[in-house]
């Protein structure tokens, strides 16, 4: 009772019996229609025959007399269909026809006006029961009263077939819809109880669970396809919020540790104003290093959260990335190397400049880091290129790379490598570089070219522009570097 009860009062059962009732009226609605006029197109063929016989006898009485009336009634009457006839005198005698029985009053009032009777048929043939019957009556020259009518059997029969014919599709209906009912509400109520069971799930902490896409592209599936996505997203926004609060626990030990310690070594052995100085520069020193801990942790928090579309606007890409070759080509050449961009015409796109060029820049600080050579001088190239509607961005060295066990790991706060642990850093550029790309719609991804690394984002490429055009420099003259 209680299994009946939750699904009488489900939205599907509802919705069942209103399509059951509306569906049941219409078909008993059209069925009826047809049956109604169907029944008025017989009464009208019944009352043309009728006519048409009467019309016709009247024409043979006229002509031939009561004899010739007689004999071609005698002669129709033979023929087993539905028509009747009956002749009879002035005093009601009957003379020839093949009704047996009749009411009397039907001969009395013999004014011509169309009368539905019941009648008794005759014939060897003919079984000995009622009939209906549509009939007139006409008094003739000579006291004599001719009836013509015809048989309803056939119409009743048909009437009771359409109505037989109703009550099993009513029947049949009603059954059907019953059916559908309980299949929809055992599938509906299926895929609401997964639905249920995985919100359980994720709601006693499990994150992972997901809900059941079957693959039919039912609305179904594509509202599981929505929720997965959204609680993938929430998946991730938890896993870094704990691997922010992890990494925080871990990362910023160190240096807080540090700074203890150098404060009760300078309260402990430094003596005179120089050797406090010294301590507190220090102090000054990694209270810097962790506010920009903190600040490059907030930043990716922002951009994390931020939605996609936010803050964006048409930008060309060309024009920023030559802007951001400018401030670096100077610094690298400083320092022996050498500085290459390439970048196509037409890179237009919807994107969040800042956030863009903050990405570019993490990369190519990276590459200053991290990128030499063990010989030569370090090659750092900048390209911006249009790929199958996408706009890659990348920034390439040809240093030692990074193993492909390590590159996704990379991408996380606070991982650096053992090669890199010498050099200043916070380990959290490559994450706000993941973070920005992600919320452009792309992804960064890295490449080892054996010598160096290409490290690359993605961006949805404005409509109608190929990019197809390329500005090439590779350093040797800064005057030759295009301008926006």
């Amino acid at each position: 009772m209680t299994r009946l009860t939750r699904y009488t009062r489900t939205t599907a059962f509802k919705l069942s019996l209103l399509y059951l009732g509306v569906f049941t009226v219409l078909s008993a609605g059209l069925l009826y229609y047809v049956a109604r006029n169907t029944d008025h197109l017989m009464s009208e063929q019944v009352v043309q025959t009728v006519d048409a016989e009467l019309k016709g006898l009247s024409d043979i009485y006229v002509r031939g007399g009561v004899r010739a009336v007689v004999e071609t009634i005698d002669r129709r009457s033979r023929h087993p269909d539905a028509s009747l006839y009956l002749l009879t005198d002035f005093a009601g005698n009957a003379l020839v026809g093949n009704i047996a029985r009749l009411p009397t009053m039907v001969l009395e009032e013999a004014d011509g006006g169309l009368r539905r009777v019941r009648y008794t048929r005759m014939g060897p043939d003919v079984e000995d029961i009622e009939r209906q019957a549509m009939v007139r009556t006409f008094e003739l020259r000579g006291g004599y009263r001719l009836l013509v009518g015809r048989d309803l059997g056939d119409q009743l029969r048909f009437s009771n077939l359409l109505g037989n014919a109703l009550r099993v599709w009513l029947i049949g209906v009603v059954v059907m819809g019953v059916m559908t009912w309980v299949f929809v509400s055992r599938r509906v109520m299926k895929r609401i109880d997964e639905m249920s069971a995985t919100s359980r799930t994720i709601m006693n902490g499990d994150l992972s669970g997901r809900l059941t896409v079957r693959g039919n592209d039912d609305e179904f599936d594509r509202l599981a396809v929505n929720l997965n996505a959204m609680l993938g997203r929430i998946e991730l926004l938890m896993q870094s919020m704990r691997d922010v609060t992890d990494n925080i626990a871990h990362d910023l030990k160190t240096p807080l540790t540090r700074l203890q310690t150098r404060v009760e070594t300078a309260l402990r052995e430094a003596k005179g104003e120089d050797g406090y100085r010294e301590a507190l520069e220090s102090v000054l020193d990694d209270g810097d290093h962790l506010l920009r801990i903190f600040n490059a942790l907030l930043r990716i928090a922002r951009i994390e959260s931020m939605a996609p579309g936010a803050d964006m606007e048409p930008s060309d890409l060309k024009a920023l990335v030559l802007e951001i070759a400018d401030l670096y080509e100077p610094l690298l050449e400083d320092e022996g190397g050498h500085f290459e961009i390439d970048v196509s015409d037409g890179l237009k796109t919807v994107c969040n400049k800042d956030l863009i060029s903050q990405a570019l820049v993490n990369l190519i600080e990276n590459a200053l880091k991290y990128g030499h050579p063990e010989n030569g001088s370090l090659i750092v190239s900048l390209s911006a290129k249009s790929d199958g509607g996408r706009i890659v961005l990348s920034v390439s060295d040809n240093g030692p790379g990074i193993p492909e066990a390590e590159q996704d790991r990379v991408k996380d706060r606070f991982v650096r490598l053992d090669d890199s642990r010498t050099e200043p850093g916070t380990g959290l550029g490559l994450s706000l570089v993941k973070a920005v790309a992600r919320l452009h719609g792309g992804e960064l991804r890295f490449k080892n070219e054996a010598p160096g690394l290409t490290a690359s984002i993605d961006l949805e490429q404005a409509p109608g522009q190929d990019g197809s055009d390329h500005e090439r420099h590779d350093g040797s003259d800064k005057t030759g570097i295009p301008t926006a």
